[in-house]
Order: C-alpha cells, then structure tokens, then sequence
C-alpha cells in the first residue's frame, strides 16, 4: 500500500470541492472524500499489522517511500509509518468523518469551508507520516492557517481575539520547533532524515538545549502549562468542526512531536527534563480540573477539561516507563476521540438552545433524548467510568507513573489521580443541570433531537470510545513495539 494515498486523498477531495457549484455538491464531496479516508485508514491498520507480522520486526517503519525534493540540502519527501503513527491516523479519519457530517447546516461560504478543513486534515495527515523533519514542520505549519481561518471567519464570540491568540502562540511554538530542528540538522550531519538523526550521537548539553526547545515548541501544540492560554479562547470561538480538529486532532500533533521528536531524537534530553515535565503536568492536570470547575459555558467546560486530560499524557511521557509512555499514547487517541464527541454534542445543543450557558438549560433530556444521551457518554468517558476510552487510558498512566517507586513519583501520581474527583463533580453537576428535570427553555417543545447526519457522526465516535474502552488490547499491541523502542533509547544511556 501507498502511505502516499493518506495525501493524496485529501488534495483529490479538495479539487473536487473547488469544481463544485451548489453549496449541497460540496458536502457531499467532503463527505465522500472523509469516508474514503476512513476507509483507506482502515485497511492501513489491516495492512500494517499483516506486514509486521511478516517481518517479525515489529519495531520496523514500514510501507516506507522516498523521493528527493532538494536533496542537496536532506529535503526528501519521505513517508513511512510505525503504530503509533497508523493510531493517529485512524484517530484523524475518523475524527474528520464526524466533522464533515457535524458541519452539515453550515450555510455561510459553505465552499471555503470544507475546503479548509480538508486541508487542516491533510496538515495532521502530512505530520504523522512524515520521516523528514523538513516535511514535518512543513506540514505542522499547514495545519495552523486553517485554524485561524475557521476561527475568525465562521467562529463565534471573540472570534478575531481568539484566532489571533492561537496564531501567536502557535507559531511562537513553530519558531522553537524550526530552532531545534536546524541545531539538529547543523549538528547531525546536515540531514532532516529523522532515522538519520537517530543514530547520531549529539553531546549531552545539546540534547538538552535542543530537547527543551523541541519539547516545549511542541507543549505549546498540546497545551502544556504554563502555554495552555490559547486553548479555551481558541477552543470555545470555534466552529464545531473547529473546536472538533483544534482539540482532537491539532492537541495531538503536540503530543505525538514531543515523543516521537524530542524524545526518540534526543534521549538524555528528555532524562535531564524528565522531573521538571512530571510536574508541570501534574500542574496542569490540577489546574484544568479545578478551572473547568468555574465555568459556566459548556465549550470552555471542554476546553478546560482539554488542559488536564492532555497533561495526563505529558505526565505519561515524563515517567519514562514503558506501561506509563503506552498510557500517554492511548490518551492521546482516547481523549481526541472523546473531546471531538463531546465539542459535537455540545454544537449540536447550541444550534437547538442557542446557548451553551449551563444555567440557561434544563431538562433536555425530554425533547433531545439522543444527544441527551450522548452528552452523559462523552461525560462519563471524560470522567474515567469503566468500560469507556477514558477509563483504561487514564488508569494506565496512573499505573505506570506508580512503577516509581520514589517518593516524589508516588506522590505526584496521587495528585493526578485526585483530580480525577474534581472531573467527576464538574461532568456530573452539568449533565444534571442541562440534561434533568424540567425543561426550562423557551418554546421548549419546538427543539428537535438529532438528525441524521448529526447521529452519524456522533455514533461513528462513540464507537470509537465503547471499543477501546471494552477491547483496548488491539491498541497497546499496535502502540507497544514503538513504546519499547523508545525505551530502549532511553536505557542504552
């Protein structure tokens, strides 16, 4: 299989958008090109697992393909993908499948927009398979121009203070990334080639000087304290849609750069660091529970509740231990499947009540039984109930932070772990507001419950979140090779 396929479905999707002449032509060619994504995203899981297999090495990039752009300069279009890479990828169908469907009453430039969120998702796909650090960043920067565009031109509140916000701290993010990444290149033989840089040998002082420039460019991307402030203001101005990619799939590049980058890359680095990023994530994992806690708008609830569960899989990373970085990465996956569940529902509800202000709503439950219902899942998956993503992913964190048997490793593992009582206070006092007791909402009878498209999109990330929550073994033997591999980095030191 062509890893080139992940690219070229995207940019085939967006011509056919472009030819497009009535507003209904472009959703259903954004619908059509999404779920031949998914489709391809899938049979790449399939493919992969056979092919490793094969080999027998599991550890091994595969489906690799290699062109020169500016070969003079390392410059090549080289993709290939590892597990950890085929988890986001599926992470990222299946989270644009759901935004195309949840974006359907989209009235306003209609053409512009599905454009733009196709090439959102052709910057996440691009990242992930990149092999190149030049294409890498190339493609991170192209998944920022979107962003700002969703945000400030189909967003809501303050939609221009917002956008611009995002902008700022993410491209503040890209000039430590860009940094780090010309140390690495000037110092690692002049080549972008991540598997080169891999077996080159960098002094211990330019590990760390390039890991903390590396790691927190990237912290940025995935909201880590103290550079989370774009979040809830980028968060809640956001389309639907928006607020779907920004904190499922956008949050994730962040993490998937710190680990794959910063950590694989750069080892003694992240040895050095380790200690200062356990605790600006338990910082972070406390502040965003007790924050969520306060607010009162149900997208800065999910914005804030984005901050503490993204630090669960920076704490992961900070562990260093093979069961806790396994955590971090089906965090990564859970929580973007979750939050875009949760961002969905809460669009739903606000294209019905035009409101998101908890003491606004009451009783919903009797007029939107079905988005009712999925509110309390994406809640109670938010909140770690059994039997949900959010339960197994958080638990093996927690787990593997607890391997450490340190007094500072216990003790900041029982402070994550507390916060997991404030998530359980926040979810359960908004649903009981919104969702129970009498419908308080003018001409309440008038509000319908999902449509069709909206029950699409909302059952196709539910699934996601019952069956890695119920079967999560075909996560962590996907996700586990890679793991070791960077372990064992870590060990040779």
């Amino acid at each position: 299989m062509s890893l080139l396929l992940i690219l070229i479905i995207p940019i085939l999707t967006a011509g056919a958008v472009l030819l497009c002449k009535t507003d209904e032509q472009v959703k259903w060619t954004a619908l059509a090109g999404s779920l031949a994504q998914l489709g391809v995203s899938v049979a790449l899981y399939f493919l992969f697992v056979r092919e490793r297999a094969i080999t027998g090495q599991e550890s091994l990039i595969l489906f690799e393909e290699r062109y020169p752009l500016l070969s003079d300069a390392g410059i090549f279009l080289h993709v290939g993908a590892d597990g950890i890479t085929v988890g986001m990828i599926l992470l990222t169908s299946f989270v644009l499948a759901a935004g195309v469907l949840a974006s359907w009453n989209i009235v306003y430039r209609v053409k512009e927009f599905f454009l733009l969120l196709l090439l959102l998702a052709l910057g996440a796909f691009g990242f992930f398979i990149s092999q190149n650090l030049f294409l890498l960043f190339f493609f991170l920067e192209l998944s920022v121009i979107p962003k700002f565009l969703l945000i400030s031109i189909w967003g809501s509140g303050k939609k221009e203070y917002s956008a611009n916000k995002l902008a700022l701290m993410l491209m503040g993010g890209s000039a430590l990334i860009l940094t780090g990444i010309l140390l690495l290149y000037f110092n690692g033989g002049r080549t972008f080639e991540i598997h080169s840089l891999s077996r080159v040998v960098f002094s211990d002082r330019l590990q760390q000087v390039v890991f903390a420039l590396l790691f927190v460019g990237f912290g940025v991307f995935t909201a880590l304290f103290p550079f989370h402030t774009w979040v809830p203001d980028g968060h809640s101005s956001a389309p639907t849609a928006g607020s779907m990619f920004l904190a499922g799939i956008s949050m994730k590049l962040g993490g998937f750069g710190c680990l794959k980058i910063a950590m694989y890359l750069l080892p003694e680095g992240a040895l050095y660091f380790s200690h200062i990023i356990i605790v600006l994530s338990v910082i972070g994992i406390l502040y965003g529970a007790l924050a969520t806690m306060m607010q009162k708008d149900l997208k800065y609830i999910n914005a804030y509740s984005s901050v503490s569960h993204v630090a669960f899989s920076l704490l992961g990373m900070g562990m260093l231990t093979q069961t806790a970085i396994t955590g971090a990465v089906m965090q990564m996956i859970s929580h973007g499947v979750m939050t875009a569940l949760f961002f969905a529902v809460i669009g739903m509800v606000y294209e019905r009540t035009h409101t998101r202000m908890i003491q606004e709503m009451s009783g919903l439950m009797k007029t939107m039984p079905f988005i009712a219902t999925v509110f309390f899942i994406s809640g109670l998956c938010s909140l770690g109930l059994p039997g949900f993503s959010g339960f197994v992913s958080e638990m093996t964190v927690l787990t593997g932070s607890w391997e450490k048997d340190s007094v500072f490793h216990r003790t900041v593992t029982i402070a994550a772990a507390a916060s997991l009582v404030v998530t359980a206070v926040y979810i359960l006092r908004a649903t009981t507001k919104i969702m129970m007791g009498p419908p308080q909402l003018p001409g309440e009878n008038a509000v319908t419950d999902a449509n069709t498209k909206e029950r699409s999109a909302a059952i196709l990330l539910t699934a996601g979140i019952v069956w890695i929550g119920l079967f999560p073994a075909w996560l962590t033997a996907l996700i586990k090779p890679d793991v070791q591999q960077i372990m064992k980095r870590i060990a040779g030191l």
